[in-house]
């Protein structure tokens, strides 16, 4: 007799624990780094273990004196992060190596300078495949599902009822996601924690990242992202993944189709549908390969940034974690009791998938296949609600970023002795909850937004290097807010408009 497998989301769920099990077994050595090099024509790679101290020795382009800088064993991270930086102006930069034994290596014309490969972080490949995947299949069903959702709601009043309960909800959660984030961090207090050594390290290390994302320039501009927001080419907006644009097109799009001929309309409207069907099914045979990618994702992530970081930001993290834990399920469980007879912990199973998918990828666009599939089958949400309300939700609700961004605003405040006010507080609220609309759905991107925000409140956007290295696994966590924040509105406005099915609905339970 055959055995049965266990259900996806048990098997993604072993995968994220034996990834990060591996992860660790595997883990980057914390002391050690690859270092190429050109001699002559020919390209080197030497592996350095045993060392205690490396100067960088920069020579700018035309000239032959050298400016130097000097790290010590526990500064690897610096070391690489200012090799990326003098790189990238253009520098010839030698490298010399003192070992333990005060034996001392000459590397000339570095080519490049980065952690050694381990088996966890080769096998990342695998994982980045899975979320190509994903993100292959996000696009056509945004499109297909929107132009479909809102073509079937049948009349402009139902699209601007149905549109106005969804914006209403994404806005008033997005705010009150950022409010949770501000009381914590002004209780709890995490810049007070960090003490100065640890700041000043922190500081020097992400110094170039840093430099990069202020550079780029970025600030927020409401008409201009309205603007901005109609694509001049549809095909333009899809090939660049501009989502808000492809939202915008698609709702559109739809709309116009229940002004047209009936006859007409319906067979682009079958046409949309049955692309839409066909995403579907693509995200069934995707989903497959989950506990592959997944395994890879979390096995690498945990390889390459280790838990080392959590203890010089922990205070910092537990505020940012809290947070998210006290939104997704107390915030959600507390809305959906209010607006539906929907069986809680029915919601949270249901999507458990979703979730996973979600902390793996740190993508919200790349889970809103998964996410539509799981509140069309398991949560029993019409297709006509989750074709409208999920891509728009992918696209413009972002209450994890918006929660973190609380938390960082305050947190660097706190760590350069500032005091934040009262209107500055309400100045972010009311910043974050516009840059979560315009935050595209990948991943990081929530560090571009944070600048925005710390500049509208005067504080350093330098301060952003504090927080970089802890990122990355903060950023899967938030991305688990997004996505069931996602849902729960799914939930709630299938059940105002009675299209949330009775056997799914946990009324019988």
């Amino acid at each position: 007799m055959k055995k049965k497998l266990p259900a996806l989301h048990t098997q993604i769920l072993i995968a994220l624990l034996l990834g990060a099990l591996f992860g660790a077994f595997f883990n980057v050595d914390e002391d050690a780094f690859v270092v190429s090099f050109t001699t002559g024509k020919e390209k080197n790679k030497v592996e350095i273990t045993d060392w205690k101290e490396a100067i960088l020795l920069k020579f700018a382009p035309g000239s032959v004196a050298a400016d130097t800088s000097k790290f010590a064993i526990h500064e690897k991270p610096k070391l690489i992060n200012k090799f990326k930086q003098l790189k990238k102006e253009g520098n010839n930069l030698n490298l010399v190596v003192i070992n333990k034994g005060g034996k001392s290596q000459s590397f000339e014309s570095l080519n490049f300078l980065r952690n050694p490969i381990t088996p966890a972080t080769w096998i990342k490949w695998l994982g980045d495949i899975f979320i190509r995947l994903l993100n292959l299949v996000a696009i056509p069903l945004v499109l297909a599902s929107l132009i479909a959702g809102a073509a079937s709601l049948g009349d402009i009043r139902k699209f601007a009822r149905i549109g106005t309960k969804t914006l209403s909800y994404y806005i008033a959660t997005t705010a009150f996601a950022v409010t949770i984030g501000l009381v914590l961090a002004n209780i709890i207090r995490p810049g007070e924690q960090m003490n100065p050594v640890t700041k000043e390290n922190l500081l020097q290390t992400y110094a170039g990242d840093t430099q990069e994302k202020i550079s780029s320039d970025v600030e927020f501009d409401g008409i201009k992202m309205i603007v901005e927001m109609i694509p001049r080419n549809p095909f333009a907006a899809m090939s660049q993944g501009e989502m808000l644009q492809i939202v915008f097109f698609a709702v559109f799009f739809g709309m116009v189709l229940t002004f047209i001929d009936k006859d007409k309309s319906k067979v682009l409207l079958n046409f949309f549908d049955s692309i839409s069907d066909a995403m579907i099914k693509m995200i069934d045979i995707i989903m497959k390969f989950a506990p592959v990618g997944v395994f890879a994702l979390i096995a690498a992530t945990v390889a390459e940034f280790g838990f080392s970081i959590l203890e010089t930001l922990i205070w910092y993290a537990i505020t940012v974690l809290l947070g998210l834990f006290l939104h997704t399920v107390g915030t959600y469980s507390m809305l959906i009791k209010i607006f539906t007879k929907f069986n809680i912990r029915k919601f949270f199973r249901g999507i458990r998938p979703v979730m996973l998918v979600g902390f793996s990828t740190s993508s919200s666009a790349a889970t809103l296949p998964v996410n539509m599939e799981c509140c069309q089958e398991k949560l029993g949400v019409s297709k006509s609600i989750t074709s409208f309300v999920l891509p728009l939700g992918a696209t413009i609700n972002m209450d994890g970023t918006a929660l973190y961004q609380g938390v960082a605003t305050v947190f660097i405040a706190q760590v350069y002795g500032m005091d934040l006010t009262i209107a500055q507080q309400i100045t972010v609220v009311f910043m974050a909850v516009l840059a979560s609309i315009g935050t595209a759905p990948v991943p990081g991107v929530g560090i571009i937004m944070l600048i925005i925000i710390l500049k509208s409140v005067g504080v350093p956007e330098q301060g952003i290097a504090l927080i970089l290295g802890i990122d990355r696994i903060l950023d899967m966590s938030r991305t688990i807010t997004n996505v069931t924040g996602d849902a729960s509105a799914a939930v709630i406005i299938a059940n105002s408009e009675k299209e949330l099915t009775e056997t799914n609905s946990g009324v019988t339970e």
